[in-house]
């Protein structure tokens, strides 16, 4: 099968199958979703949204969040993988919001990286997932399952490679979703070291499954 063939069918298969896909972070507005994806680095969204409630009760706002102190902050996130380094981020992130962008989210890849524990893909999960922008957020789910299927070639060795590939070959309408859509599927089917192959509805267009 043709990479282009197999593209219209996992789309096909997904858009009929997992027609509502969204991330499994709790959130109710940009700021409270930017604080759940800068904690779930390395983490499950599970743990991440076990913490979420404690913080945003007690720092409902990014301003509320931009006067904590490291010491007030950690305890709620000591459960949490690298909570020294992200207890930094989150108040470094809350104190540049405030002061460079009005106490407003910024709502683009290249403002959203300037701020601290904000990387590409963080930038791409919240604008994505605000805005529906067309960006491509890749984890380790969505750089494992494009390639292990054959969206993306083997050669695509960086999460960088894997985004332009991906962007360059889904429906501009559709990457929004499409990005939890391999996300979701490779937490639950296309697990990492025993993939379900039996339960997928993709094994005619995998290349993973072809091979084995």
């Amino acid at each position: 099968m043709k990479r282009k063939e197999r593209y219209a069918y996992i789309i096909d298969y997904f858009e009929k199958n997992m027609p509502v896909a969204e991330t499994e972070l709790e959130y109710e507005d940009p700021y409270e979703l930017l604080v759940a994806v800068i904690l779930s680095a390395q983490c499950t969204d599970k743990r991440v949204n076990m913490t979420t409630p404690a913080i945003f009760k007690n720092y409902p706002t990014v301003q509320s969040l931009s006067k904590a102190g490291f010491d007030e902050l950690f305890p709620y996130i000591k459960s949490i993988s690298y909570p020294n380094n992200k207890t930094k981020h989150l108040i470094g992130m809350a104190n540049k919001v405030m002061n460079e962008f009005e106490g407003k989210i910024p709502m683009t890849v290249d403002e959203l990286v300037k701020l601290p524990g904000v990387g590409r893909k963080t930038a791409n999960v919240v604008t994505s997932v605000v805005a529906r922008q067309p960006n491509m957020a890749v984890d380790t789910h969505v750089f494992r399952v494009s390639k292990r299927i054959g969206l993306v070639p083997q050669t695509a060795s960086t999460p960088f490679a894997v985004e332009k590939e991906l962007v360059k070959n889904i429906p501009q309408h559709l990457i929004h979703k499409a990005h939890h859509w391999l996300i979701l599927h490779g937490r639950y089917i296309c697990v990492a070291r025993s993939p379900k192959c039996s339960d997928c509805g993709l094994k005619p267009a995998c290349r993973y499954f072809q091979q084995n």
